[in-house]
C-alpha cells in the first residue's frame, strides 16, 4: 500500500459522508438564509453581514470538495488478520515503565488524538503496523528519541 495514499476506515468514511450531507443539504439552505437576510440590509458594497454570509458560503464549497476529493481518491482500510496490527486495529500498547494504553489505527484523515485515533503513518503507527501481540517495536519519535512499546492486545 502507497503511504501518501488516503486510507479510510469504514467509520472514517460514513463520517466524511455524514458530513458531506449535512454540508450540502442543511448548512447550505442556511447560508443562503443567511445571504437572502442580509441582502434585505440594502447596499452590499458595505455590507458586513452579506460578506459574512458568501465567505461562509466559499468555506462551504470548498470543504464539500475536500470531502468530495477526500471521498472519491480514498482506498478502504482492508480489515487484516486480527493477529496483526493493520488500519482498523485496536491495539494496547505498554510502554518501557509498563504503562498500558489503547489506540486505534487509522488513516491520516481520521486521526483524532482525543479519541486515541492514531495515523497509519505517525511514528507509532508505521512501526506497529505488520507486528503481532507480544512483540516489541521500537519507536523513533519526531524528537529524536527512541521509545520500545510491547503490543500486548489486537482487536477490532
Amino acid at each position: 500500500m502507497d503511504v501518501s495514499q488516503i486510507v479510510l476506515t469504514a467509520e472514517g468514511r460514513k463520517k466524511l459522508e455524514e458530513e458531506l450531507a449535512y454540508l450540502e443539504g442543511e448548512k447550505s439552505r442556511e447560508i443562503v438564509e443567511h445571504i437572502k437576510e442580509a441582502r434585505a440590509f440594502g447596499d452590499l458594497s458595505e455590507n458586513a453581514e452579506y460578506d459574512a454570509a458568501k465567505e461562509d458560503q466559499a468555506r462551504n464549497a470548498a470543504r464539500i470538495a475536500e470531502i468530495r476529493a477526500t471521498l472519491a481518491n480514498a482506498q478502504d482500510a482492508v480489515a487484516g488478520s486480527s493477529m496483526i496490527v493493520s488500519i482498523g486495529s485496536v491495539v494496547t500498547l505498554i510502554d518501557g515503565e509498563g504503562e498500558a494504553s489503547d489506540f486505534t489505527i487509522v488513516g491520516t484523515t481520521e486521526t483524532n488524538v482525543l479519541e486515541h485515533k492514531i495515523s497509519n503513518e505517525s511514528p507509532v503507527g508505521r512501526a506497529i503496523i505488520g507486528h503481532g501481540e507480544g512483540e516489541s517495536v521500537e519507536v523513533v519519535l519526531a524528537n529524536g528519541k527512541t521509545r520500545v512499546y510491547t503490543i500486548a492486545k489486537i482487536s477490532r
